[in-house]
């Protein structure tokens, strides 16, 4: 497990040893907490309409993590701000703060009227999709508040370079819902209500076990020496960062939008979602560079280390899903654990294939986000993901008009997205140099 360390050692160039024994946790961790939602598929697909009650959850967990954008965006803004006593406990209160306010907006968005214009009208999923999604998210709401009170204790761990210590309540959730969701199934507690619960009880142990393990932590930041930043600094920092995290879950959100409107969304829908599931966690492994980055002193031979380090790391990332296309492996996960129709296997694999580079694309984004974070250009990292997000507005009208199959839009459009959004980050900062 990592330890602290001093500041002195910052401005050192870390080597590959150091930056994998730093990552691998990291990676663990974001993975394992992206694992926990092909864990809760088996109950969402045993559910009374099979894989369709998992598009619906799928797109329910999209509007979540669109509300709960703010608490992506401030383990960054807590690794740049919390770093004294006073800076934490200041970057603690406005965590909470935020988080209620995004379970109300969350609660509002499940008024059946707005709920119906959101899923049915503006996304256009089919009506046995909607229902499963506007159900989802009114159960979900009490997990969007959880995730915020966990975030002041992972940041206090990765400023302290914790990042061994801070990946075992993350493991111990993901082991967690693997135990409950095949209790679940035994017992006939499934669909995508029951789905949702066996999502919210593990992240409330992972927030306990955090608290407890970020204690240490905690009270080893120093006092600061200057004033501590006011919260009106912290979210203007913030603020950038946060809108072009919503850009993100836009993105995705108009993914699913232009496959539902590709031939046989009922089909390609719940396969594309079923390949993601494997691929996200990886993917979202890799957005861990960022925070590999903003562990130290944002210097030329630092960054290009990481860099060469992000583009290893994304390859690998990328094979790993790749396994579970195989003959056997296939069977096993996607037919039997997952429900899916034998016929529609072949369509999981080219989606599978076609998303190999995403891990890759969103390693070498998640570099520059840590290197425009580290310098405060919040701002850079908005004009990279409003890039990204207008990429994938392009790319999915002309893979329509072309009419490509929905698993390559969504594959395809991902990746280009990420790749775009890298450039036009890279463009903007070196604008400012």
């Amino acid at each position: 497990m990592s330890t602290i360390v001093d500041a002195s050692a910052d401005a050192a160039v870390p080597d590959a040893r150091r930056l994998t024994g730093l990552f691998i946790p990291l990676a663990v961790q974001a993975a394992s907490q992206s694992l926990c939602y092909p864990l809760v598929a088996m109950v969402a697909t045993r559910g009374p309409n099979g894989p369709l009650d998992l598009a619906g959850l799928a797109q329910s967990n999209t509007v979540l993590f669109f509300l709960g954008m703010f608490a992506i965006s401030l383990v960054p803004t807590g690794m740049v701000y919390a770093r004294t006593r006073e800076g934490y406990r200041r970057f603690y209160r406005l965590t909470l703060s935020i988080g209620a306010l995004a379970g109300v907006v969350q609660a509002m968005l499940c008024i059946p009227t707005v709920s119906h214009l959101l899923f049915g009208r503006l996304i256009g999923l089919p009506p046995v999709i909607e229902a499963s999604a506007a159900v989802t998210l009114i159960a979900s709401i009490p997990l969007q508040v959880i995730f915020f009170s966990r975030i002041p204790y992972f940041v206090a761990m990765y400023v302290g370079r914790a990042t061994g210590v801070a990946s075992v309540a993350t493991i111990g959730r993901v082991v967690f819902t693997a135990m409950l969701s095949p209790v679940f199934c035994f017992f006939g507690a499934v669909g995508p209500v029951w789905a949702v619960v066996a999502l919210t009880l593990p992240v409330g142990l992972e927030t306990l076990v955090s608290w407890y393990f970020s204690r240490r932590y905690i009270q080893n930041l120093p006092a600061g020496t200057e004033d501590p930043p006011q919260v009106r600094e912290i979210l203007r920092f913030n603020l950038p960062l946060t809108v072009g995290g919503y850009f993100l879950s836009l993105a995705t959100i108009a993914v699913a939008a232009f496959i539902a409107r590709a031939p046989d969304p009922e089909i390609v829908l719940p396969a594309y979602y079923l390949a993601l599931g494997l691929a996200n966690p990886v993917a979202f492994a890799a957005t861990r560079i960022q925070t590999l980055v903003l562990m130290f002193t944002p210097t030329k031979p630092v960054r290009r280390r990481i860099l060469h380090f992000a583009g290893g790391a994304g390859l690998v990332l990328g094979i790993l899903p790749l396994a579970f296309i195989l003959p056997g492996p296939a069977e096993l996960y996607y037919v039997q654990l997952q429900n899916l129709a034998p016929q529609h296997l072949g369509i999981v694999r080219q989606t599978a294939l076609a998303l190999a580079l995403f891990p890759l694309a969103v390693a070498l984004r998640a570099h520059i986000e840590g290197v425009a974070a580290s310098l405060r250009r919040s701002v850079s990292v908005l004009v990279g993901h409003a890039a990204l997000l207008a990429t994938i507005s392009v790319c999915g009208v002309a893979a329509l008009a072309l009419s490509f199959p929905g698993y390559w839009i969504g594959a395809f459009c991902l990746t280009f997205g990420s790749a775009a959004s890298s450039a036009t980050m890279g463009w903007s900062l070196r604008q400012r140099d």
